[in-house]
C-alpha cells in the first residue's frame, strides 16, 4: 500500500459513498464493516474490504470513521480490538460521524497522550454528497492535524470549514442538524399555507427559492424528495432525531433557554408516534402540516 492509502471504518451509504470518491481521486481505499451487504457493495466499488480494525491497521496509518453514533466511536477507537490496541505510530483518525462533542474532546486527548491524532469532521450533503465529493465538512482538532489531513478532505468536499479545538466540529454540525430540521417543519408548513391559499407548492417553492425564505431545505430537500414524495434521500428519522436530541442537550449543557429550537425539537421526538426509526427524514413533513388532513 501506498501513502496515499486510507482505511475506511463503516461501509454504509456515506461511508461507501466517500469510498467511491477517495478511489476515483486516485486513493487506495481498505474498509471493513460488520455487515456483510455493505461489504459486498464497496467490494463492487473496487474496495479492498479486511474482516477487522487489526488487519485494518496494518494497511494504513490514515483511518476515517463513518460510524451512526457516538458510542459505536468509542468502541471502535478504544474497545477490545479497536484502533488503539492495533494502530501504527502516529496514526491519523478523521471523524466523519456526528457524534458528542464532550465524547470527541476526551477520545482526541486519550489519544493524543498514545501519539495519534483525532479530527472531528462531519459531513453535510447525504449519501449522493459523499459520492460525488461535494460535501461540506465542519472540523474540530490541531491545525497542524488538520493540514496532514487536507488531501483527503479536499477530494471529499467542496468546502472545509475549520472551527478550532477538538469537538467543535460536532458542535457546529449538531447546530447544523437543528436548523435543517426546523427548516423542514417551517417549509413544510409555509407549502401548506400556500396550498391552501391556492398556489402550485413546486410553483410556491421556485418563487421562496428566489427570494429570502430559502434555505438548503427548500432548494434541495423539497425539489428533490418531498414534492416528488420520492422520500429516499439516504437519512433515516432515527438518526435525525439522534441529532436532535443531542441538540438539545447542548443548549442544556450550555443552561440556555431556547423555545423556537425547544418546539423543534418536540416535533421531532413527537414524531416517533407515527414515523418508524427507517423512514426518511425528510417524511417530517407529514406531521408538519404539508398533506391535507
Amino acid at each position: 500500500m501506498t501513502q496515499k492509502t486510507i482505511g475506511i471504518v463503516g461501509l454504509g451509504s456515506m461511508g461507501s459513498g466517500m469510498a467511491q470518491t477517495l478511489l476515483r481521486e486516485g486513493f487506495e481505499v481498505v474498509g471493513t464493516d460488520v455487515n456483510k451487504a455493505q461489504q459486498q457493495v464497496a467490494r463492487d466499488l473496487g474496495v479492498e474490504v479486511v474482516p477487522d480494525i487489526q488487519t485494518l491497521c496494518g494497511k494504513t496509518n490514515t483511518l476515517l470513521l463513518s460510524l451512526p453514533m457516538a458510542k459505536h466511536v468509542q468502541t471502535v477507537i478504544k474497545g477490545s480490538g479497536g484502533i488503539i490496541e492495533h494502530a501504527q505510530i502516529d496514526t491519523l483518525i478523521i471523524d466523519t460521524s456526528t457524534s458528542e462533542p464532550e465524547v470527541t474532546r476526551m477520545l482526541a486527548a486519550e489519544l493524543t497522550e498514545q501519539g495519534h491524532h483525532l479530527l472531528d469532521a462531519p459531513v453535510s450533503g447525504g449519501p449522493s454528497g459523499a459520492a460525488a465529493g461535494t460535501m461540506v465538512m465542519v472540523v474540530g482538532g490541531e491545525k497542524h492535524v488538520l493540514n496532514r489531513a487536507q488531501p483527503y478532505l479536499n477530494a471529499l468536499s467542496a468546502k472545509v470549514v475549520h472551527l478550532g479545538p477538538s469537538g467543535n466540529g460536532h458542535v457546529a454540525k449538531l447546530i447544523n442538524n437543528l436548523l435543517c430540521a426546523a427548516h423542514l417543519v417551517t417549509t413544510a408548513e409555509a407549502v401548506a399555507l400556500g396550498k391552501k391559499a391556492g398556489l402550485d407548492p413546486e410553483m410556491l417553492i421556485a418563487g421562496l427559492n428566489a427570494g429570502s425564505g430559502r434555505s438548503a431545505v427548500s432548494e434541495v430537500n423539497f425539489p428533490r424528495w418531498v414534492l416528488n414524495e420520492a422520500f429516499d434521500s439516504g437519512f433515516t428519522m432515527q438518526l435525525m432525531r439522534k441529532d436532535i436530541r443531542l441538540a438539545k442537550n447542548l443548549m442544556s449543557e450550555m443552561g440556555l433557554e431556547l423555545p423556537m429550537s425547544e418546539q423543534v425539537a418536540a416535533i421531532w421526538a413527537q414524531s416517533e408516534e407515527n414515523l418508524p426509526d427507517q423512514d426518511d427524514f425528510n417524511c417530517i413533513v407529514k406531521n408538519a402540516g404539508l398533506e391535507e388532513k
